[in-house]
């Protein structure tokens, strides 16, 4: 059995400015993971971690919503709550782990460019060259503000923070393609992902490692900050995002993660920033914004 989609109408620039907007709101508070996960989570439980973000926070969506999916959106529930929180999430939490800030950031900025490929097989559009290029572009910024001459390398870190990038890609590009069934709003979708991811990583986490021995009060603040917040709220927005904008556009938003992340570390823990540093940001801004724009092609610019 097969389902209808809703196809996402077209939308005017001064629209697009606001969804474009509200869906940047996602990577903003997606960039306090790392110092919430460092700073206030048990240490040692990634796949805890994951599934406390997850699974909460999808139940809540279901039983806001009252709706679960049917017909061939049970399979494809599955696949994408699979990628962008069964696998994402823990491997976002070990990275994170085993990384110093400045590299898992540096790795999680280049999934704009792996969705820029993913959507040329997937999505079968053409190879965007200006968003690859400003891609790079914004992992170099990044890379400027985050990486410093102490920056280690662990070699599951960095396995884990490329295989978040490529999951997470995948799972974007992925619904695109496949849109969400008529009728069913952002958070219901969200909601489902969710619930399906945590669903996912439950028996992982009960039998490799169980339940944190202590969790104190600012732990269950950081759950519950990560799961309602950074999960349910957050990825309503970004889903809703990605069905109406250009994907690869949509993902270069990212870029706002890591550089969240480096304000953060001003403000909270009393880390500067170098004049290389500011330079860095910049360049990562510039590429973010430049990445919203389509150039128009020279045949049309010999036809106007």
């Amino acid at each position: 059995m097969t389902t209808t989609t809703t196809a996402a109408a077209p939308i005017g620039a001064g629209t697009r400015a606001g969804l474009t907007a509200r869906t940047a709101l996602a990577p903003m508070v997606w960039g306090t993971t790392y110092i919430v996960t460092t700073e206030l989570l048990p240490a040692g439980h990634p796949l805890f971690a994951a599934l406390l973000r997850a699974l909460p926070a999808g139940i809540l969506a279901l039983l806001i919503s009252r709706r679960l999916p049917h017909g061939d959106w049970w399979w494809k529930i599955a696949v994408l709550g699979t990628l962008n929180f069964g696998i994402f999430l823990p491997l976002l939490f070990i990275t994170a782990e085993r990384l110093p800030g400045g590299v898992a950031a540096t790795l999680g900025a280049s999934q704009p460019i792996i969705v820029a490929l993913l959507v040329v097989v997937i999505l079968h559009e053409r190879f965007s060259r200006w968003r690859v290029g400003w891609g790079v572009v914004g992992v170099a910024g990044v890379g400027m503000v985050v990486l410093g001459p102490g920056a280690g390398i662990d070699v599951i870190g960095v396995l884990a923070g490329v295989g978040g990038a490529l999951s997470m890609g995948l799972g974007v590009v992925l619904i695109k393609r496949w849109g969400r069934p008529v009728g069913v709003g952002a958070i219901t979708l969200a909601g489902w992902q969710l619930t399906a991811g945590g669903l996912v990583l439950l028996l992982p986490t009960l039998l490799f490692e169980g339940i944190p021995e202590h969790v104190d009060g600012p732990a269950v603040a950081g759950y519950l900050w990560l799961g309602l917040i950074g999960g349910l709220v957050t990825y309503s927005l970004w889903f809703a995002g990605i069905r109406r904008l250009p994907v690869t556009a949509t993902a270069l938003l990212g870029l706002l993660s890591p550089l969240v992340a480096a304000v953060l570390g001003v403000l909270l823990l009393g880390e500067l920033l170098t004049p290389v540093q500011i330079c860095g940001f910049a360049l990562a801004l510039a590429a973010m914004v430049a990445g919203q724009l389509t150039p128009r092609r020279k045949k049309d610019l010999l036809t106007s």
